[in-house]
C-alpha cells in the first residue's frame, strides 16, 4: 500500500511539473491545413531565413514574402542573425493568431512542433515541411510583441 501511494503521489507530482513547464505540442505530426511535415529525404528545395532586429526597432524575417508550389517539401533553414530570441511558426492566419493569444498568456512556453522553431541569438534551425494545399499562409514570430514590431511573413502556396 505505502509503495503503491508512493508511486501514485511521485506520478502526480511529475505530471504537475510537465503541465507547470508550458510545454506545446498539439499533435500537428498530422495534417494541417498548411501541409504536413516532410521527410529530409524528399526535399525539393532549400529557403534561407534570416531572423533580425533592425537599426529602427522593427524585428523581421528576410525574405518575408515565399511563393511554393503545391506539393512541394521545403527545407526551410532559419537563421536568428539578431540579438534577440526569435522563432519561426508556420501555419494559417487563424492559427496563427491563436497560437500568439496562447503566448501572450504563456511566453516562456517551450515548442515541440515540427512547424516551428525557436532559436536564442546566433543560433541556426530548420523545419521541414510539405504544402499539400494551395492559398495563403504565414510565418512568424509570436513572441510576445514581436509580431506587433513586424516580425511576420507570407507564403502563397500556388497549384502546380
Amino acid at each position: 500500500m505505502k509503495k503503491t501511494l508512493l508511486l501514485t503521489s511521485i506520478l502526480a507530482i511529475s505530471a504537475g511539473s510537465a503541465f507547470a513547464s508550458g510545454t506545446h505540442s498539439d499533435g500537428h505530426d498530422d495534417m494541417m491545413n498548411v501541409g504536413k511535415p516532410g521527410t529530409a529525404s524528399k526535399v525539393d528545395r532549400t529557403i534561407e531565413v534570416t531572423m533580425k532586429e533592425t537599426d529602427d526597432g522593427d524585428m523581421i524575417f528576410e525574405p518575408n514574402n515565399l511563393q511554393i508550389k503545391k506539393g512541394e517539401t521545403i527545407r526551410f533553414v532559419i537563421l536568428n542573425a539578431g540579438e534577440l530570441e526569435h522563432e519561426f511558426v508556420l501555419d494559417g492566419h487563424e492559427e496563427i493568431m491563436k497560437h500568439k493569444a496562447l503566448m501572450e498568456r504563456m511566453p516562456e512556453m517551450e515548442h515541440d512542433d515540427p512547424n516551428a522553431v525557436r532559436l536564442i541569438e546566433g543560433t541556426q534551425g530548420e523545419v521541414i515541411w510539405t504544402f499539400a494545399n494551395s492559398g495563403a499562409f504565414e510565418f512568424a514570430c509570436l513572441i510576445p510583441g514581436h509580431y506587433e514590431a513586424g516580425m511576420k511573413g507570407s507564403i502563397t502556396v500556388t497549384e502546380k
